[in-house]
């Protein structure tokens, strides 16, 4: 954390929804003071404004931009509207959510402005910041798990299947560029890449079990191309083997679970959801002739100073690394330049799901067969799966 607060900036702040108030303004009050907003409307801005400790309700992102005000601008809009660079041209220092554009073109646009300007412009990949993934990294470095043999991930979308919510029905159209190939695939390699090495050869593929998705308020049935199964098998770059499936909505059993096999130990990650970035992990390992695993958390106090809740916690410590980048002239905090990279590997999975085995009826599985057997009038798997509050 600096000593004095980064006078910050947010387009896209809306105190009353739930990301805002959980993760996104307890993140950003570890290092950042945040003292104006720009919104979609300037009457949204104005009524944001009348939050304690906010200043300035700017017009438009631009006016915001401009301002001598603000050194750190926050973009925390929709991915489609991430490719409005003012800030970047206003010389401002820049923290953009993930996924960084709307598409890999987008992304290294960006990353050309960001260049150019030369400001600190960092992408939020924060599942890179968890104390436990901070611990995991640092108990591989330290070659408590000899030579990494595979490491394989399985994860649930929490969102991406039958239902959903009005509000969060964009995630599944793939044009929106927010899908779960997008945040929670894209998220879980970051931190694979920081604690392990980076990705050699890979297949992917992406699946679909439903063409339509429910809205629960009003029951309606809406047209879905986001893929609800995400899946890669590859080697790392250390010749290590790599697999990962993404699966949609929320399951009854394994809802994150990462496991590193080595030569001198066995490490595990596992969470209640599938969104890294958000949830609270444990991590626990076995070395040499130990026969369980045991918790191997990190000490209480790597969480110091930073907020309760997990999400909130992540965000915290992406800004606290900027801060430092901003400070020293340091590059600890992933830049645009990374983000493209990681935009560059989701890119390979491929965006349209292949045609289904079986035709699909609306809001029910597609490929039946994959489904384990059920009890008389049991509903299928998928549409029991909760939706989370934010993707």
């Amino acid at each position: 954390m600096t000593a004095t607060p980064m006078r910050t900036g947010v387009i896209g702040l809306n105190p009353g929804r739930h990301w805002a108030a959980a993760a996104l303004q307890p993140a950003l009050a570890v290092a950042c003071e945040i003292v104006g907003v720009a919104n979609r409307t300037p009457e949204s801005a104005q009524r944001t404004a009348q939050a304690p400790g906010l200043y300035h309700a700017f017009a438009s992102p631009a006016e915001l931009a401009a301002s001598s005000e603000i050194g750190l601008v926050v973009v925390a809009v929709k991915v489609p509207r991430h490719l409005e660079p003012v800030a970047l041209e206003a010389g401002k220092h820049v923290h953009c959510e993930w996924p960084l554009g709307n598409r890999l073109a987008e992304a290294r646009q960006l990353a050309r402005l960001a260049e150019e300007n030369g400001a600190v412009a960092v992408s939020g990949t924060q599942a890179r910041t968890p104390p436990e993934i901070l611990h995991l990294e640092k108990l591989v470095a330290e070659d408590n798990v000899g030579s990494v043999l595979s490491t394989s991930l399985i994860g649930s979308g929490g969102n991406w299947a039958g239902t959903t919510s009005a509000e969060l029905c964009y995630l599944f159209d793939t044009s929106n560029g927010e899908t779960m190939q997008d945040i929670p695939t894209g998220h879980a390699r970051a931190s694979v890449q920081n604690v392990l090495d980076g990705f050699g050869p890979a297949g992917a593929r992406s699946l679909s079990d439903f063409d339509t998705v429910t809205v629960i308020e009003t029951g309606e049935d809406r047209p879905k191309t986001a893929a609800d199964q995400v899946l890669v098998q590859g080697a790392m770059d250390s010749g290590a083997a790599f697999s990962l499936h993404y699966r949609g909505g929320t399951g009854r059993g394994t809802n994150f679970l990462w496991e590193i096999d080595g030569t001198g130990a066995d490490l595990q990650a596992t969470a209640g959801l599938g969104h890294e970035q958000l949830a609270q992990l444990s991590i626990r390992g076995a070395r040499g002739g130990e026969s369980e695993m045991t918790p191997q958390m990190p000490e209480a106090s790597a969480h110091g100073g930073r907020p309760d809740f997990a999400g909130a916690r992540n965000i915290a410590g992406m800004y606290a690394l900027m801060a430092g980048d901003i400070r020293t002239g340091s590059r600890s905090a992933p830049s645009f330049a990374d983000a493209v990279k990681l935009h560059e590997l989701l890119d390979r999975i491929g965006r349209s799901p292949p045609p289904r085995a079986v035709p699909a009826r609306s809001g029910s599985p597609g490929l039946e067969t994959r489904d384990a057997p059920r009890e008389h009038g049991a509903p299928p798997r998928h549409d029991t799966r909760r939706e989370p509050s934010s993707p």
